[in-house]
């Protein structure tokens, strides 16, 4: 429960962010501006508690690797809607790469500690 909560909180807190900047919850509709700003408060903050779990020796939940996949299934609603209309989607690219790698990193180190 401790983790779920802790995992929670980025997600809160860039929701939040997405209410008070852009007056919606919706972050599929934003603009591409607003949306990368909501996207690298949810990435940054979600990663920064896995990373501090990490450092603590706590196990990475199942409950972080959901997350991780719908993170990143967000990205890419948005980078395919991005597509479609014509826009610019070069700065969401890297950060969905950079995201693919670190969550490698997580499932190798996540099998590391399950084979110890």
């Amino acid at each position: 429960m401790k983790k779920l909560i802790i995992h929670s909180v980025p997600v809160a807190v860039s929701f939040m962010w997405l209410m008070t900047a852009c007056q919606t919850l919706n972050p599929i509709l934003i603009k591409g501006p607003d949306f990368l700003k909501f996207y690298l408060i949810l990435v940054l903050g979600f990663y920064a508690s896995v990373f501090i779990l990490n450092s603590l020796r706590e196990a990475i939940s199942a409950t972080a690797f959901y997350f991780t996949g719908f993170i990143f299934l967000l990205g890419i609603i948005k980078l395919i809607r991005g597509i479609m209309i014509g826009k610019p989607v070069g700065f969401l690219v890297m950060i969905l790469i950079l995201e693919c790698i670190v969550a490698v990193f997580l499932i190798m180190s996540h099998v590391n500690k399950k084979t110890k």
